[in-house]
Parts: structure tokens; sequence; C-alpha cells
């Protein structure tokens, strides 16, 4: 085999030892960071770390923890107005002064620093301090649900324009809905062409921009409760646990933005403006993946729930065992058919019904959105030797010009449903986010 070489400098090492001497729920900031926070006029922020951290090559490095709280909307305590200040107004007066700090609110909930000696009222945070009794630490997960909340809304807005604005009650959907995944298992699902849907040049030309769509907070509300409840279905593994999940989430996304490549003699040319492509182009350059905000979103929500309730074993494992969820699916993608299943059955509750309305306003896209989760999600079941055998055919298949002579649109969509199940695949095994050993184990 060819030798592989990664190269990695003074920045990859230090921040490997800095994650590998964390604290659970705690940010460590390198000696380097606490500075240009203290230039910043933000040193109040931050503390030292009792103890040094070893860096190979550099030695014995001091590091500082930053104080953080959590601040939600809705609750009301009583406290002095001097002792604390927003992210957001602390991160101006820095940006005004410096301009090296990249504090921002998330959602509806933030994390505050502590002592800012600012004097302006908050009336509609509640602020919890370190030590009080009701103290509520926003966790890992918590952050990782809201920046999971933000990419699928972004997308829901895409979604929303490619529809001119339009949503209404899916009350008449309702029936459609509850035949979706009634015949047979999600492996059965499975099929070897999606067809995406199409748009005019005038429609990509004159569609809105997304970023004047404002998502009614019903169905905001309803998406960060879906994730959350998303993310209590993955257990505590070493590999397979929501922080995975959400790591092959930023790597599908980075991917779905690559699928063409500007500027290298296909004709594409990014707008000096703003860097945003030309969907026009884009549409005829990524098989209409690009130009289709659904199928985007579909992508996107197989990586977040992809992994739910893993039980942390391989399905070998569980067909050797002969586990009750083996027996359901016939031996094949066991974990794989079960996150589908499981997540499904939460997201069809009338709970979620104007999220819904959202991302599907007819049949045809209801039934397309869950063809792309079950494609999608399936794909990641890549140890089952005939799946990966028969993936790799189709890709030959599609690539190949075997069926020149065939509708374009069914060779595009060939092609477009395979690049899916190659991009989710490849976000699933390439990235190295998880500690060394334990990346290794899953993946050798």
């Amino acid at each position: 085999e060819r030798s592989r070489f990664q190269l990695f400098g003074d920045t990859m090492n230090t921040a490997a030892r800095m994650e590998h001497t964390g604290e659970r729920n705690r940010i460590q900031l390198t000696e380097a960071t606490a500075d240009l926070l203290k230039e910043a006029g933000l040193g109040r922020w931050i503390f030292p770390r009792s103890t040094t951290i070893f860096v190979k090559g550099k030695g014995n490095m001091q590091t500082f923890w930053m104080k953080t709280l959590r601040a939600t909307k809705g609750r009301k305590k009583s406290r002095p107005k001097a002792e604390v200040t927003s992210v957001d107004d602390t991160a101006q007066t820095a940006e005004s002064s410096e301009g090296t700090n990249d504090a921002r609110s998330v959602g509806s909930e933030r994390s505050v620093p502590l002592d800012s000696g600012e004097t302006e009222d908050h009336d509609d945070l509640d602020y919890d301090i370190d030590g009080a009794e009701e103290m509520e630490e926003m966790t890992k997960i918590d952050r990782l649900v809201e920046w999971n909340v933000e990419n699928l809304s972004s997308l829901l807005q895409q979604i929303i324009a490619s529809r001119g604005g339009v949503v209404q009650s899916i009350a008449g959907l309702q029936e459609a809905e509850a035949k979706v995944g009634k015949n047979g298992t999600v492996l059965e699902e499975f099929i070897p062409i999606i067809h995406l849907k199409r748009f005019e040049a005038d429609e990509l030309r004159n569609r809105l921009r997304p970023t004047a769509i404002d998502i009614e907070e019903a169905a905001r509300t309803q998406l960060r409760s879906l994730l959350s409840n998303i993310a209590s279905l993955y257990k505590d593994n070493p590999f397979h646990n929501y922080e995975h999940a959400s790591h092959v989430t930023a790597s599908v996304q980075k991917l779905l933005s690559r699928i063409v490549k500007v500027g290298e003699g296909n004709g594409l040319n990014s707008n000096s403006s703003n860097e945003e492509l030309n969907l026009v182009d884009l549409a005829g350059h990524s098989y209409g993946i690009t130009s289709d905000p659904l199928t985007q979103f579909a992508v996107v929500f197989s990586a977040i729930i992809h992994d739910a309730d893993h039980p942390g074993v391989p399905n070998a494992q569980l067909v050797k065992e002969n586990a009750h969820n083996a027996q359901i699916y016939k031996n094949k993608s066991v974990a794989e058919q079960n996150s589908v299943d499981l997540v499904w059955e939460i997201f069809m509750r009338d709970e979620y019904k104007d999220l819904r309305a959202c991302i599907y306003q007819t049949e045809e896209d209801l039934l397309r959105f869950r063809q792309l989760v079950v494609n999608t999600v399936m794909a990641t079941d890549i140890v089952d030797k005939e799946l990966q055998a028969l993936r790799k055919k189709r890709w030959d298949t599609a690539f190949s010009g075997m069926f020149m002579y065939e509708p374009e649109g069914v060779s595009v969509d060939r092609k477009a449903t395979i690049v899916i199940e190659h991009l989710i695949q490849a976000s699933d095994v390439s990235h190295t986010m998880q500690h060394w050993h334990i990346y290794k184990t899953w993946n050798e």
C-alpha cells in the first residue's frame, strides 16, 4: 500500500494536549488567548489553572479557565445590576477597543462571564451565579443542541424561501404521514435512485433571500425540543455518542458546500460582494443537491440522528447475541434502522406539526424527505460487506457512462443519490475528533 503521512504543526499539537487535559463543561485557554482577552479589557473573564499542563516539545505550559455560567430567558432573579452583563454587550465594548473578541449569544440561552462590572439591567434574563443553590450549567450537550438548532434553522429558512415563503397547515397530510414507514423494515425502503426536485432557472433567480424569512416561534421551539429529545436517545458511548453525531454533522455541512469547486474550469464564479454562488450556475454542477434545500436539510438531519440509541457495540455483536432488534431488522443494519425508527416516531408526534409544516407542504415532499433520510442513514453501515459492494457497484455504474442513453434527469438523480451516500460515509469515518485510540478501534 502507498505510504500516508500527516503533518501537524505547533497549533495542532498544543490543541491536542489542551483537549486531553481539559475538564467536563469547562473552557480551557492557552496563555496566548488569555493575553488577547486581557488586552481587550476582559481579563476578569479568566483565571489561571492551578496546575500547569505538559506539552510535548514545549514543556510545562500555564493555561487558563474561563468563568462561565448559564443565563436563560423567562425567569428573573434578584441580583445587583453591577455584577453582570451579557456577552453581546461586553463583546461590543471589546471590539471597539481591540477588535479581538468574538463572543456570541446562541438561541435563547447565553454563556455569560462573571463579574463583568457592567451596570446595564437585563430584565428578561435569569443569571445563575457560581455557588448559588439554583445554579444551572449549560452542558456540552446543551451547547451542541443549540448549535444544531442554528444549523437546521438556517436550512429551514432556505426551504421556506424556495416555496416563496409559504407555510400552511399540513392537517391534510395526516393520512399520508401515518402510512410512512409502515410497510416493512427501514432497509427495505431503500431505493437506488431518489428523484430530487428540479427548479427552473427563473425560480432560482427570483428565490427569496433566506435571511428575509422569519421562522415562527412555535416551529423554532419545536425544533429545539425535537433535537433535545434526539440528544437524549444517545447513550454515553465512547464513540457513538451525541458529540460524534455533531462532528459528523459539521463534516456533512462542509462537504455539502464543496460538492463542486469554484473557479476550477467548471464555469462557476463566486459573487465578490458576498461570496455566494449563483444558484442557477451551481444547480447544474451539483447534481441538483445544492439547489434543493430540502435535500440538504434531510442529509444534515440524517447526520444528527444516524447513531441515536446506538448500543455501543457493532451490529455483528447484536446479531451474534440474537438481540431483539437484530430479530426485528432481520440481522441487517440493526443499529441504523433502529435509529431511523425511533427518531421518526418522535418526529411524527402532533407536538411537532408546525416544524413539519416548515419542512414539507405536500405528500411528494414528505415522501422525498423520508426517502433521503432512509438512504442517508443506511449508508452509515459501512461494515456490511454486501451493502458496501452494492454501493461501490452503484457508484461505478453512475459515473461509468453505462446508462448514457437514459433520460438526463434520471442519470443526474442516480449520481446525486450515490454522492449523498458517500458524503455521509466520508463524514462518519474520516474525522478524528475523538481520542485517537477510540477512533482507531472503530475505524481499523
